[in-house]
């Protein structure tokens, strides 16, 4: 196989850009050669890469899991020209994922914990849905991602390629204001309707808290009055009194321990979940693979936040 480095550069330009025209100024080359270079990478790998009936362009599953690849080899490169030049950084940042309430009130202080067992780690966290995390790691354009694992309401990402780390469990409780019994405004059995603040279709905690209430969403008479796809927003509209919502624990310890939310429903109610550290293991990054030895040498109960 005879590969030339600029098909590389030139395939992880399309892959960013979706656009053979704006990938070929990107790339200070005209069209026409441009799509020749595509075309050459292709024979040499023999498979096709591109999707060229979509508009904008799309890589085809085959290009889809070179680009991992190809982005993998563009950065060592680049890497290792930057140490001979004397320009790699020391001490380099790894790219973290999160969905939003992770990010928000789990990875701080996971993250400082974790760094009592391994020492000083540089980080990079960008906040986001777990359906694009998802495809941020699959694309190869982060080193690691943070989320939710529920085996009956799961994203589907081969443990192969993706490897994994269980690093805390936690429970979705059904949470409500108070009234001024202390008991719930708007208990899960109660003979009244209730206000429900839901999350989003497309979210992940969503597609959890569907799953337990598939069997008794009549039953209950949920009337849903709102939804976002970030645990913070509902629990923000909790506090408010604007109805009942499913919140992961972490999220309102304070809450609960002052009183300022209640339980809305017993133990049957809970959603329990896994969090879950991921990474690509096509893509050999120095740091990714030093944290991951690192981690394996810790005990389970230390990673565990």
């Amino acid at each position: 196989m005879n590969l030339e480095t600029k098909w590389l550069e030139d395939f992880v330009a399309l892959a960013n850009t979706r656009s053979f025209s704006a990938s070929a100024r990107q790339r200070h080359v005209t069209q026409p050669a441009f799509s020749r270079r595509i075309r050459a990478l292709e024979q040499a790998v023999g498979a096709t890469l591109v999707d060229r009936s979509t508009t904008p362009v799309d890589l085809t599953s085959q290009g889809q899991l070179f680009l991992v690849t190809a982005r993998n080899l563009v950065e060592q490169l680049n890497e290792s020209l930057g140490h001979l030049r004397g320009l790699a950084i020391a001490n380099e940042a790894l790219d973290i994922v999160a969905a939003h309430s992770l990010a928000l009130s789990f990875f701080p202080p996971w993250i400082s914990r974790l760094q009592q067992g391994i020492g000083e780690l540089p980080t990079r966290l960008v906040a986001m849905n777990v359906g694009e995390a998802i495809h941020v790691l699959r694309e190869g354009k982060c080193d690691l991602m943070l989320a939710y694992y529920d085996p009956y309401a799961s994203m589907q990402l081969d443990s192969e390629v993706f490897p994994s780390f269980s690093i805390g469990q936690v429970t979705m409780l059904p949470v409500s204001l108070p009234n001024e019994d202390g008991k719930p405004r708007f208990p899960l059995e109660g003979s009244e309707s209730i206000p429900y603040l839901a999350y989003t279709q497309g979210a992940f905690l969503g597609s959890s808290v569907r799953m337990l209430l598939k069997n008794d969403a009549l039953r209950l008479r949920l009337r849903t009055v709102y939804e976002t796809a970030m645990a913070e927003g509902l629990k923000g509209m909790v506090v408010q009194g604007l109805g009942l919502a499913w919140i992961p624990d972490f999220c309102i310890r304070e809450e609960l321990k002052s009183g300022r939310l209640v339980r809305a429903g017993g133990k049957e109610w809970d959603v329990p979940l896994e969090i879950r550290l991921y990474r690509c293991s096509l893509v050999h990054k120095p740091g990714v693979e030093k944290l991951w030895r690192q981690m394996q040498k810790l005990p389970r109960d230390f990673l565990q936040a």
